[in-house]
């Protein structure tokens, strides 16, 4: 829950569903429960997950004794949480069979007991059938983090479908896949799911590759359909304003190319002030506290600046807040999907520099894959010309924008409602 998008997403997820189904009772199952608690969003329950991802274990360890992610320490836990994942697939299916032939439960019985009860269950938004990021490269890091992650889906999924309950995946991104692993998991989930809503239209093409058999719908990034729900904060600053959401997922890229990613940004938004007269105000999106994180990103374009003085940071930890600052600049440079999201849910000019095809498949739908920038092809020069451009046609994009983001929001609710209708009450 110290990702933004993710907080975006959940709370669209669950005030959607209060729109759409009458009087009902929602649990969330969630590997951050006082995360998701501190949101204060209208549910019921709040239960672990089935079985612990091993790297969001080593994670919660890494901040305890206050340790690097390269430590052998860190990566020791890592293993022993692996093996301890594949314990807890042991008594989650061993539990299971106990359910069904009414014996008491050892293990995670509170799961059971509100999936059994349920009439739906619902795998959030997000990106949960994936196996790397289209352009970045891979390694053994992220092999295991999104294989796990596939893995625990996958069981999720078929406890639900063991229980005899219906599965809808929300909005996702789905793919790419780089192994056999990969494929055979998504597979098997999607495939005993009841009904798929897909974010992008790659990803809609990727899963009729893979021979998906389910009910599929394809449609937009339920972010789209985020609106604060109390009084924001409004900042006293100069216009004209960029606001700039950088960032690399950790261990994607080398520190060698991490440091071209700052030097590039800072020539860019140097340029920027020079020619234009803008403010810069930094908008880290995911401040972990781990190396390379969004704020450690922005600091490092920061101080590569020539221009400081035209320049802040603004950490803000709420998502209202910072949607509402986000819709206060004249421009926004985002290297992350849902800062992009939320900036053009309120109209707001917006360049994004582009890791995978969720964020290609979204600026083509809204008619601006001139403004998606490759990040293999990120440059200082590439980045000012697509900049200048964006800010010459300031006033076509909003329109534009005013014009395709309804249509893309409606549509997002006549899915949902068409997915949800056949399994729920929705009077």
């Amino acid at each position: 829950m110290n990702n933004k998008g993710t907080q975006a997403l959940l709370s669209t997820d669950i005030f959607i569903l209060k729109e759409i189904v009458k009087d009902v009772f929602i649990s969330v199952s969630t590997t951050d429960m006082n995360g998701v608690k501190k949101l204060g969003l209208p549910i019921d329950m709040v239960s672990p997950t089935i079985i612990d991802l091993p790297y969001e274990k080593a994670d919660r360890l890494t901040k305890k004794l206050r340790i690097s992610r390269r430590s052998f320490t860190y990566k020791s836990f890592a293993l022993g949480s692996l093996f301890l994942f594949f314990f807890q697939t042991f008594l989650a299916f061993a539990s299971l069979v106990l359910h069904k032939i009414s014996l008491p439960i050892l293990y995670r019985k509170e799961n059971l007991k509100l999936i059994s009860e349920s009439d739906l269950v619902i795998s959030c938004s997000d990106e949960n059938f994936k196996e790397a990021a289209s352009l970045l490269p891979l390694n053994i890091y992220w092999i295991l983090t999104w294989w796990t992650m596939l893995f625990a889906r996958t069981v999720e999924v078929m406890v639900a479908k063991s229980l005899g309950k219906p599965v809808v995946m929300f909005p996702n991104s789905v793919g790419p896949f780089r192994t056999w692993v990969g494929r055979f998991l998504s597979r098997l989930a999607l495939n005993n799911c009841a009904a798929i809503i897909i974010r992008d239209p790659i990803s809609y093409d990727i899963v009729k590759s893979i021979g998906i058999n389910c009910q599929k719908f394809l449609t937009s990034d339920m972010a789209l359909l985020y609106t604060p729900k109390k009084k924001v904060m409004t900042e006293t600053f100069g216009h004209p304003t960029i606001g700039v959401c950088p960032g690399v997922y950790s261990f994607s890229i080398s520190a060698k190319q991490i440091e071209r990613y700052a030097i590039e940004h800072a020539k860019a938004l140097d340029a920027a002030i020079e020619r234009f007269g803008f403010n810069v105000f930094f908008l880290p999106h995911y401040i972990s506290g781990f190396e390379y994180d969004d704020f450690e990103i922005s600091k490092l374009i920061f101080d590569k600046m020539k221009y400081k003085k035209n320049a802040r940071i603004l950490c803000i930890g709420d998502l209202e807040n910072f949607k509402s600052m986000i819709n206060q600049m004249d421009l926004i440079i985002s290297s992350k999907m849902h800062p992009a999201v939320l900036a053009v849910s309120g109209y707001t000019p917006t360049i994004s520099i582009v890791y995978d095809h969720k964020q290609l498949g979204f600026f083509k739908d809204l008619g601006l894959s001139e403004f998606a920038i490759s990040l293999q092809d990120l440059s200082g020069d590439k980045l000012f010309s697509t900049i200048s451009l964006a800010w010459s046609e300031k006033g076509k994009i909003k329109t534009l924008l005013a014009s395709q983001v309804p249509k893309m929001q409606e549509n997002i609710k006549i899915v949902l409602v068409k997915t949800i209708e056949p399994f729920v009450n929705c009077q």
